[in-house]
């Protein structure tokens, strides 16, 4: 059974092989394996932690391929369901040098938000010691439900649970749909971690000290901003503070967060009490988490990407 489970979707990319370029505009695309759960589940498979991946893709080519790639990658599919009903989610992505992103889906429905309640096999979820999960699969029944019941299950196991809203806004029928269901799984985080750009839409408010009590208030025992090339801000309501990103020539931005997540989840399974971290090793895990993600700038497509442990350190 695997150490570390992520729920949620999993997807085609197909990238601007053109960067700067509206989606109207780009001559060609690179298809690419993507979905931030997924993208993390790899993320910690190939920092060597065994992981699984709970979700659904159609039973079609692009869904055989992303099956593959999971399990080339040493994630652990026996809950990737491939589903008869519907086809593989499909995402075109034109990337931007400033990290903005212009992303249509192809979703009406996508296999991804297929996945039921009665999919979710609650004894794989709670063997496991941490679970990651995001609100894109809350968008829409029945994967939000599956959702809801896996975070469930995982919380009362006793897991680490690990949240990133990764909001998508063309993905819902609204934006308040969003906001209440963004909210609605925030309780159930030991960790949050929360893009810049995300922020005021997450919390209503533009800076950073506004919506911090609201989460950490909730139970939350650390949330981290990601802020780009700047690195990343941290706060458990004790310790508290910015580290510096790293300074590389970008080549795509696509996937850098979730490089991001899996490198600080990786490191931050090694401490049972999340509470009893100082800001000493709180700076040194995110140092490494912005190593991680400045790293999967270097490449185009985000599982290529994502860098292993010896390349962190190497890197460091």
């Amino acid at each position: 059974m695997p150490k570390a489970l992520c729920i949620g979707e999993l997807l085609i990319d197909f990238v601007s092989t053109t960067p700067d370029v509206t989606l109207a505009e780009a001559p060609g695309f690179v298809k690419a394996p993507g979905g931030a759960p997924a993208n993390v589940a790899v993320g910690l498979a190939k920092l060597g932690i065994d992981a699984g991946f709970i979700g659904k893709v159609g039973a079609d080519a692009f869904g055989n391929f992303l099956s593959d790639t999971l399990q080339q990658n040493s994630v652990d599919t026996a809950y990737l369901i491939a589903g008869e009903t519907s086809r593989t989610t499909l995402a075109f992505v034109a990337t931007r040098s400033d990290g903005m992103k212009d992303i249509t889906f192809y979703r009406h429905p996508g296999a991804d938000i297929q996945l039921s309640p009665d999919e979710i096999d609650t004894s794989y979820i709670q063997s496991a010691e941490l679970f990651h999960y995001g609100s894109v699969s809350l968008s829409h029944s029945p994967s939000r439900e599956a959702t809801l019941h896996a975070i469930q299950s995982a919380k009362a196991s006793g897991a680490m649970l690990s949240y990133d809203p990764n909001l998508r806004l063309m993905l819902w029928d609204n934006a308040d749909d969003a906001k209440h269901w963004i909210w609605e799984v925030m309780p159930y985080a030991d960790v949050v971690k929360i893009s810049e750009e995300e922020w005021e839409f997450v919390t209503g408010d533009t800076k950073l000290t506004g919506g911090i009590e609201r989460i950490l208030g909730l139970g939350v025992t650390l949330l981290v901003v990601t802020l780009g090339e700047r690195g990343c801000y941290y706060t458990n309501g004790i310790a508290d503070g910015y580290v510096d990103g790293f300074a590389v020539d970008v080549v795509d931005t696509l996937g850098a967060g979730d490089a991001f997540v899996a490198a600080m989840l990786m490191q931050l399974m090694k401490h049972e009490n999340l509470q009893s971290l100082d800001t000493s090793l709180l700076e040194a895990i995110m140092r490494y988490a912005n190593a991680a993600g400045a790293l999967a700038t270097q490449k185009v497509g985000v599982i290529p990407a994502l860098p292993t442990l010896p390349e962190i350190e190497l890197f460091l």
